[in-house]
């Protein structure tokens, strides 16, 4: 066979192999579906001997130096995938905060913009008819539950925040982190009912922070109320809006399966958001951290913790924003 005729006949697989490569680099990570990433994953070994045995027959039939590099080249490339040593556990966590979890964000951007929406908007009508009926916060949270946070939030207080029954920060750590990632988890399996459990939690989410925060506000206890939410709010409050997304995805995917089984397109949109999960519950545990160890003192100037709630929110947005656009 000529080199004309083989070329002709293989440089589509081999153009498909280079960008098979890219994808299991993470190069072009972004612009690939998790379905096609699991048939790459089955058809790349296959695809590698094919291109192994193309090199050789380039060889025997003395093709082009130049074909001959570019074989040899994708068979190196090949190897590496297929044969590399596994990645070690602290790298792949390392890599995941520093560049896949970001990109995961941007990459479900409109069920995380759609997620925030619908925790925003009801939050803000909540505060804006508050301000003309303050007893509407009784429809959402009874007296006795009022009394507690005004309790909370009391300026003579040694620390802010839920009352410590150890009164110890790690036991408070512990506590956050069991309410934080519970309700996050609650988001995202909520939207197994087709997204709606994931739309209820969102707004009665936003419906009750607003609620408490605006009763706070009107009640005098703005000086102790707003600087302790500053800290930890940046990842608090993200976080439950991409839990939200998380289960918008699982939502959408039960609403509209396509050529898939219903319950295969939402296992498959689950695995997909899973990214958003994992970096989700981690930034809950952080906001719990922030909250027991820095919201919850007594001694730092008012002014300093709102810069510290400040930064930590620039930081969040620049976050998501950057990291991970140029990383292969």
């Amino acid at each position: 066979m000529k080199q004309e005729t083989f070329e002709r006949h293989y440089t589509d697989r081999w153009d498909e192999f280079e960008r098979w490569s890219e994808v299991l680099d993470g190069a072009r990570e972004a612009d690939v579906a998790m379905d096609e990433r699991r048939e790459i994953g089955r058809e790349f070994p296959a695809r590698y001997r094919q291109v192994c045995h193309h090199l050789s027959l380039a060889r025997a039939r003395h093709y082009s130096f130049g074909l001959q590099q570019r074989l040899n080249r994708l068979a190196l490339e090949g190897h590496r995938h297929l044969y590399r040593a596994r990645t070690p556990v602290l790298a792949s966590i390392l890599r995941f905060v520093g560049a896949g979890f970001p990109r995961a964000f941007r990459r479900h951007g409109r069920f995380v913009l759609f997620s925030a929406l619908l925790f925003i908007l009801p939050g803000a009508a909540m505060s804006i008819a508050m301000t003309l009926d303050p007893d509407l916060i009784y429809s959402l949270v009874d007296p006795a539950q009022v009394a507690s946070m005004e309790s909370m939030y009391d300026p003579a207080n040694r620390s802010l925040g839920r009352e410590r029954q150890s009164d110890t920060d790690f036991a408070m750590f512990g506590y956050y982190i069991a309410n934080n990632v519970g309700i996050g988890f609650r988001m995202f399996a909520g939207g197994l009912l087709f997204g709606l459990g994931s739309m209820f939690f969102l707004g009665f989410n936003g419906l009750f922070l607003a609620a408490i925060a605006t009763h706070l506000t009107v009640a005098g206890f703005s000086s102790t109320f707003w600087p302790f939410v500053s800290g930890h709010s940046a990842f608090e409050l993200t976080a439950i809006v991409i839990f939200g997304g998380a289960g918008l995805m699982m939502g959408m995917a039960g609403l509209a399966p396509g050529r898939k089984k219903r319950w295969h397109a939402i296992r498959d949109r689950a695995r997909d958001a899973l990214p958003l999960v994992y970096g989700g519950g981690g930034m809950l545990v952080l906001a719990a951290f922030v909250e027991a160890f820095w919201s919850s003192t007594t001694w730092p100037p008012v002014s300093f913790k709102y810069a510290v709630g400040g930064v930590l929110w620039v930081l969040t947005i620049v976050y998501f924003w950057l990291p991970g656009r140029h990383e292969p």
